[in-house]
């Protein structure tokens, strides 16, 4: 079978390797994984257009901070317009660097949009939203709970 004919596995493999790279503090191949136009939006509302300045905006993080380690759980991958676009739902904790455990206030909700672009899928949107469940701390600690399990960083479902 075709690497793109498993386009559940294909989304999830750019899905973690961008968590992978974040993890390595690794700017450059994080913002290889996007389209030439691609975008995202920061856990702080900063919205990035195109893999150069998502290069940029992401070196300059990764020069001033020692950035928390992601942990994720994919929750759904859907296909879409014929399998030429993927949409990815996830959810990730973060674990302060040294710690022994993750920090629920980087609880995140991630969504990614793929595209096929010449043979490959890369990233056209990657959206991390703050999984805040306003007014609802179980939701918030039954997640925390979910991403603890899956162990330190590295860990995936």
């Amino acid at each position: 079978m075709n690497e793109l004919d498993d386009w559940t596995a294909a989304a999830r493999r750019v899905y973690f390797a961008l968590l992978d790279d974040w993890n390595r503090q690794d700017a450059r191949a994080m913002a290889a994984r996007f389209a030439e136009r691609g975008s995202m939006v920061g856990f702080d509302g900063s919205t990035i257009d195109s893999r150069t300045a998502i290069d940029a905006h992401l070196a300059s993080i990764f020069t001033q901070h020692a950035t928390p380690l992601f942990v994720a759980k994919v929750r759904e991958v859907r296909r879409m317009a014929s399998g030429q676009v993927l949409l990815l739902r996830g959810a990730a904790g973060m674990w302060p660097r040294g710690a022994d455990d993750l920090n629920p206030e980087l609880n995140a909700i991630q969504t990614m949009v793929l595209s096929l672009c010449d043979g490959v899928y890369r990233i056209e949107m990657f959206q991390n939203t703050p999984a805040a469940f306003h007014g609802r701390p179980e939701e918030g600690g039954k997640l925390s709970t979910e991403l603890r399990g899956l162990g330190r960083p590295g860990g995936r479902v």
